[in-house]
């Protein structure tokens, strides 16, 4: 799509078909690599955005686009994203871990819009680096956990219900468990209509999104382990490939086979 703007020279790569990192565990779901297009969608837990060479274009709730170079998306915020191909680094951080405010120390030269915050500075070596030494690295451990550290530290703290962080760290783990939402009301003491709400309030997205949003990562890490999609699908709860298809697609605005298909590695 539109081309975009760069800042930084990319580093010489040489040849070959993977171009993306992925890490999911401990809270967190990190993937650098190109992106292109992606369409209006919404994600079940607060993300971090970064162009790795330049700028990448950003437009929220169906607004205005905008360019900008890093981006806090907090969850259940409906954007899309245009990055012309280049790659871009994508953070996202489990609630029960922090909230969205965890990442506003990333961002310089920042402005609220719409209930994300956009900048056009704070550019992270490291993830260049992550990125650019991507076939061999066996150190995106440290940094991701001295990442989240430091933010966590400068973060507010927020207090969510202990019945909803059992809930949260429970399908987080097992994101196929299709436990229904009467169960887990009842189990919490509350009612399913009052359990629904102060689920939205304190995690920022309907049970139903965070549950499917915990069901996609844990997808996503089968099949970059090298099952097929209808492997992954069956084993995470999704009655087919078709099925987890759609639900890529409303999760990242993107084909599964845009995300998937050319991958460095993953760590776990």
């Amino acid at each position: 799509m539109t081309q975009t703007p760069r800042l930084y020279e990319r580093a010489a790569l040489g040849d070959s078909r993977f171009d993306a990192l992925w890490d999911i565990r401990d809270g967190r779901t990190y993937f650098t690599g190109p992106l292109y297009y992606n369409a209006s969608h919404q994600h079940g837990a607060p993300v971090f955005l970064a162009g790795l060479y330049g700028k990448f274009r950003l437009r929220l709730h169906g607004g205005d686009w905008l360019w900008c170079r890093t981006a806090v998306i907090p969850a259940g915020v409906l954007h899309e994203l245009d990055v012309g191909g280049e790659p871009i680094t994508v953070l996202y951080i489990e609630p029960t871990i922090a909230g969205a405010d965890a990442f506003k120390p990333l961002i310089n030269n920042s402005r609220a819009l719409d209930g994300a915050l956009v900048g056009n500075g704070g550019e992270l070596r490291f993830m260049r680096d992550l990125y650019e030494d991507r076939y061999q690295p066996d150190w995106t451990t440290e940094p991701l956990l001295d990442l989240l550290g430091y933010v966590k530290r400068r973060a507010q703290s927020a207090v969510i219900d202990p019945r909803l962080t059992h809930i949260v760290d429970h399908l987080s783990a097992h994101g196929d468990d299709l436990t229904p939402v009467a169960t887990w009301a009842r189990q919490a003491g509350l009612s399913p209509s009052r359990f629904q709400h102060l689920f939205t309030e304190q995690i920022g997205v309907p049970f139903r999104r965070y549950r499917s949003w915990s069901r996609m990562r844990q997808a996503i890490r089968e099949i970059i382990r090298g099952h097929n999609f209808t492997t992954a699908a069956h084993a995470t709860g999704f009655t087919d490939s078709a099925h987890f298809s759609h639900e890529f697609r409303k999760t990242f605005g993107a084909p599964a086979s845009i995300g998937l298909q050319r991958l460095a590695r993953l760590q776990l």
